[in-house]
């Protein structure tokens, strides 16, 4: 299954969890090189998700950003799958 097919997943789940906002970061020439697929707030909390297929790998720079956001005090993790996601959220909700 192709990455954008886990994400369009993963964003109908984060649409219907209340008190919580999200984007999707669009990559090319006006997106910042390394930044996580998906962004979210949910309750305060600061949450990137690098979403991977099951043998997808990061590149160096999504590595020391996922590292960067949580050194700042927020949760960054590698995702393959809604289930990743929901056991992320469930922990702020």
């Amino acid at each position: 299954m192709k990455e954008s097919s886990f994400i369009d997943r993963i964003k109908v789940f984060l649409k219907s969890v209340d008190g919580l906002f999200f984007w999707k970061e669009h990559g090319g020439v006006y997106g910042t090189s390394g930044l996580s697929d998906i962004s979210v707030c949910c309750r305060g909390r600061f949450v990137a998700l690098e979403v991977k297929t099951e043998t997808g790998k990061t590149t160096v720079l999504q590595e020391i950003t996922l590292r960067r956001i949580r050194a700042a005090g927020g949760i960054a993790e590698v995702v393959r799958a809604v289930e990743d996601v929901r056991a992320i959220i469930s922990k702020l909700v």
